[in-house]
């Protein structure tokens, strides 16, 4: 019995169960419980172990880091009901549909600041699969080109921060590159920010961006057909747009909101004014904010709103706002009865705003979604620590770290083989589960052999998001063929995806033989 590979068969029986379609936090919890009975049973594992499950889920649940993950969820659901991505499709479609492959072009770019913006995968995909894809298609785009198009630009938000896999990635990260260093004996261990991570995580991000435009124009160069130029009157009719009035001041009416709330959430991470929680509850309210400037009515509530957290801001950064200090002079008094009236005007107006967002049907929707995916986030998460402490129980821990010192090329054959390894995972599991059970048992050992925690981070997720734009259960296709016409057909899609599965790849290694370009980037700002 002690020869029996328990930690094998459980990880064989998770597989299995995840491919059966069972919800994965029950399977991750289920599969754990019935293993941790199992190895009790057979005298394997140590029960006890499991005493140390609701401290793990304490200090998950109570990590700073983890409860940026709400608020850049509710950012991305508010900027999804208040159709910004709509203005950004239409803009960009006006400007760039009359060039040769300029629609699809413009579906790539627009992509890159909604993942820049909101970071939500399945929204973005959905959004151009309904609003881009159906005009693609009527003026002659290739249904399998098209498709790949939107396909690879809605995964650009598992890579461009701000991301939910690099926040729970940076947070498991950290640990393994910890435990790393305390193997070799160094116990004044550094640690990694999630700000690294997502310095680290822009310049590939935005590389891969170019790498699909470049791509593009050249299958529209050499196949146009595929890829054909739109008239100035289709582009005007199918975008909403007279393209003989777009000025300047149109484009930046589009352009500035998104691209001013992605300078405040990732310039005052990268530039060290604020942690990530931080800047992500800024972007929650920025969000707001724009969703607030698309209502025609009462728009003084949000001038108000704006100008009176401005000025509040501006008296925090000059006087000394606290209350209860026993040496308060006359002025600070004063100071204070201001503040506390500027803070009653503000209030009026978030609140007017947010009823107002209420009655347009974007604020009830968007919180009851962020409610739904942070609970199925944070559910997951718990079962991922279970199974993760019954698993290092049964001996995974020590036969996975075997494995790799044995691995054929030292620490970079080792490494190698985990981003194979974890992309064929990810055509299985959730990136959450792989983060909270792969990352902790397969980071040390692969850390400790000298590989930078910022650059191995970014080539996971890399191999995170060619796992989820490859066939055939790639959640991205899933998510464009639950809204596209009948016509594009599943073999279509896959087809399309294709191509971008190599770019992808190439994406990879790029970044694997240079991996200035996800270093170059921290090591200027941290």
């Amino acid at each position: 019995m002690d020869a029996l590979p328990l930690d094998l068969l459980m990880f064989a029986t998770l597989c299995v169960a995840v491919i059966s379609g069972a919800p994965i936090a029950f399977v991750l919890a289920g599969t754990a419980a019935f293993f941790g009975v199992l190895g009790w049973f057979l005298g394997v594992l140590n029960f006890n172990l499991l005493g140390a499950l609701p401290t793990r889920v304490f200090g998950t649940m109570n990590s700073e880091t983890l409860v940026a993950i709400p608020l850049f969820v509710f950012m991305g659901m508010i900027l999804t009901r208040a159709r910004i991505a709509e203005d950004l499709l239409r803009t960009m479609g006006t400007l760039f549909g009359s060039m040769r492959g300029g629609l699809g072009v413009s579906v790539t770019i627009v992509g890159a600041l909604l993942a820049a913006s909101t970071g939500i995968v399945g929204a973005t995909t959905v959004t151009m699969g309904v609003m881009a894809l159906p005009v693609m298609l009527r003026y002659g785009y290739g249904p399998a080109f098209s498709s790949g198009i939107i396909c690879a630009a809605g995964t650009l938000g598992q890579i461009i921060p701000p991301s939910t896999v690099l926040i729970i990635m940076g947070e498991v990260l950290s640990s393994a590159y910890q435990q790393a260093q305390h193997s070799q004996g160094n116990f004044a261990s550094r640690t990694i920010s999630l700000g690294e991570l997502f310095a680290g995580a822009l310049v590939p991000g935005l590389m891969l961006v170019g790498i699909y435009i470049v791509y593009q124009f050249i299958i529209a160069l050499l196949r146009p057909d595929v890829a054909p130029a739109m008239s100035a009157e289709a582009v005007s009719r199918d975008m909403g747009t007279d393209t003989g009035n777009l000025t300047a001041l149109d484009v930046a009416r589009a352009l500035f909101p998104p691209l001013a709330l992605i300078i405040a959430v990732l310039g005052s991470i990268l530039g060290g004014i604020a942690t990530a929680t931080e800047a992500a509850a800024v972007g929650a309210m920025g969000a707001t904010f724009l969703a607030g400037m698309r209502i025609g009515r009462r728009r003084w509530a949000l001038w108000l709103a704006v100008g009176g957290i401005a000025v509040l801001i501006a008296m925090a950064a000059k006087f000394d706002l606290r209350l209860g200090r026993p040496d308060i002079l006359a002025l600070d008094q004063t100071l204070l009865v201001v503040a506390a009236a500027i803070s009653a005007l503000a209030a009026i107006g978030v609140a007017v705003i947010w009823r107002e967002l209420g009655r347009e049907g974007i604020l009830v929707p968007a919180m009851s979604s962020t409610a739904r995916t942070t609970s199925m986030i944070f559910t997951i998460i718990i079962g991922a620590i279970l199974f993760s402490l019954v698993f290092r129980g049964l001996g995974g821990e020590y036969r996975i770290k075997e494995l790799l010192e044995s691995a054929p090329g030292g620490p970079h054959g080792a490494m190698i083989a985990v981003l194979v390894l974890i992309f064929f995972l990810g055509l299985f599991l959730d990136y959450i589960e792989i983060s909270i059970i792969a990352i902790p048992v397969i980071g040390p050992p692969i850390l400790a052999g000298g590989i930078d925690p910022i650059w191995f981070g970014v080539l996971v997720a890399l191999v995170l998001q060619t796992s989820f734009l490859t066939p055939p259960v790639g959640y991205t296709l899933a998510y464009l063929r639950s809204v596209a016409p009948r016509s594009v057909t599943t073999g279509i899609i896959w087809k399309g995806a294709l191509p971008f599965v190599g770019l992808q790849l190439l994406a990879v290694v790029i970044v694997y033989f240079a991996p200035g370009i996800a270093t170059w980037l921290p090591s200027k700002l941290f």
